[in-house]
């Protein structure tokens, strides 16, 4: 099924728009006779309904066309819901100057504003508090192998 997913993803990123859209997951799974394909698709600035219909219909024209899938199936393609963790360097770009919690490997947790993306990882700027004494703000860096998960925050300020 890896070949065919392979196959499937190189579809999607066929049928994107603009160089702007990005596949960020495509995952397959099976209930019963029907096959499930979710496709999550991001762009630089944001995707609207339409692009996701598009896709959807382009995608499963050629999947009939090259008979890719011989069972029933079922397309679903829609973009990340802002508390789905980010997954790419394009998605940390694309949220520069928001406010990231992000799971370290070793258990830990930081919380911050991105300010930058590197090949390497992220640089956060983390309030620190001490005792007694005013917040002060302190930029951390994080190598990508050291997150095991990152969210944007969603303010409401």
């Amino acid at each position: 099924m890896s070949g065919l997913k392979e196959t499937l993803a190189e579809l999607v990123e066929k049928h994107l728009p603009d160089a702007s859209h990005f596949l960020v997951e495509l995952s397959m799974g099976t209930k019963g006779e029907q096959t499930t394909l979710n496709i999550l698709i991001d762009a630089d600035q944001g995707v609207t309904i339409d692009t996701c219909a598009k896709v959807s219909r382009a995608v499963s024209d050629e999947i009939e066309a090259k008979e890719l899938i011989d069972n029933a199936y079922r397309i679903e393609v829609s973009s990340p819901g802002v508390d789905y963790p980010l997954s790419s360097k394009r998605q940390y770009q694309k949220n520069i100057g928001r406010t990231l919690k992000v799971n370290l490997e070793e258990g830990k947790e930081a919380k911050g504003k991105l300010t930058n993306v590197t090949d390497q990882g992220i640089v956060l700027l983390v309030a620190k508090k001490e005792k007694g004494k005013k917040a002060t703000e302190e930029e951390t860096s994080i190598p990508f192998e050291d997150i095991k998960k990152s969210v944007v925050q969603v303010s409401f300020k």
